[in-house]
């Protein structure tokens, strides 16, 4: 199959492309930074490879003619995004460009082109909710998102259902919690495991705020679960990608900090996190029926792995 990867030099979106490449598939990747062989004039010169483009998903233009110049596309992962709780308040204007525009404009090329549509949502859409996250939760209650990036990726799964429902198209949700691994090199709104990772490294301080608790998803196991989908394709499903590994963040603070031997000094504790979900358990049982989900790397092991590839990337 013909398949584009939006957010293709992304934590997920380049192991996928890998990924989906092993299952035989013919892989295009778009992401928001120049790299060799994307489409234009200078690629047409230099007849390299033609197997990326950058292309902001927000710009009509600039993902129309990747879909109808490297198409066409028998399925469309979208992975690209602006990702985070804090990036979403200090950079909200890319948060709803991308998030909200960039998934209008992939839809109106799904209804065109009648592609299969595979969207990265988030664990965020749980918002306030304080029981196992099962998937059908979002439909049985009312539900408070609590902040701009978790209502744009709520808003994203409401556009998905609204073309599902007037122009038959056919898309697939997955739900990711708390996505890490080799791969993320940081920025100051990454992933909580990254962050905590880097910091410990670089002797940098945290705060750790008490009473939070997450389920760690390694990136490569949550990667082979998605692409997954292009061989279990099943319209409307929603499915939650995640650890049964559930953890506090003072657990995980432990295991980094033992991990380094850095100095404990460098970690301030805190109440709860304003306006952040305290608690993410959830129930990845649809996505283990037909996704064949599997847990290979636990929490210690993929920290270890983690740190060891940060070290070798950042020359320590």
């Amino acid at each position: 199959m013909r398949i584009l990867v939006t957010g293709s030099k992304g934590v997920v979106g380049q192991k996928l492309v890998k990924e989906l490449q092993s299952k035989g598939h013919s892989v295009f990747g778009v992401d928001i930074q120049h790299h060799a062989g994307e489409i234009g004039f200078v690629q047409r010169m230099s007849g390299e490879n033609w197997d990326y483009s950058r292309c902001d998903i927000g710009e009509f233009r600039q993902i129309e003619r990747i879909v109808e110049q490297a198409g066409p596309f028998d399925f469309v992962y979208n992975c690209a995004a602006e990702f985070g709780r804090w990036n979403g308040e200090d950079y909200y204007e890319q948060v709803w460009k991308s998030n909200l525009i960039g998934m209008k404009n992939l839809i109106r090329l799904q209804e065109k082109h009648k592609f299969k549509m595979v969207h990265f949502s988030s664990s965020e859409v749980y918002g306030d909710f304080e029981d196992v996250m099962s998937e059908s939760v979002m439909d049985n209650f009312e539900i408070k998102q609590m902040n701009d990036y978790a209502i744009s990726k709520w808003a994203n799964e409401m556009q998905i259902r609204n073309s599902r429902i007037m122009y038959g198209t056919e898309s697939v949700v997955v739900r990711l919690f708390n996505t890490y691994g080799p791969g993320e090199y940081y920025h100051p709104y990454r992933s909580v495991n990254c962050k905590f990772c880097y910091h410990a490294l670089f002797g940098l301080p945290v705060t750790v705020y008490k009473g939070h608790f997450r389920s760690s998803t390694y990136v490569d196991d949550c990667v082979r679960t998605v692409g997954n989908i292009s061989d279990n394709f099943i319209n409307g499903s929603v499915y939650n990608i995640g650890s049964d590994q559930f953890h506090d963040i003072e657990t995980l603070a432990d295991v980094i900090w033992d991990y380094t031997g850095a100095d404990r000094k460098l970690i301030t504790y805190g109440e709860s996190e304003v306006l952040t979900t305290k608690i993410k358990k959830l129930d990845n049982v649809a996505s283990v029926r037909d996704l064949d989900h599997k847990e290979s790397v636990g929490l210690i092991e993929g920290v270890k792995l983690t740190i060891d590839w940060m070290k070798e990337y950042y020359k320590l």
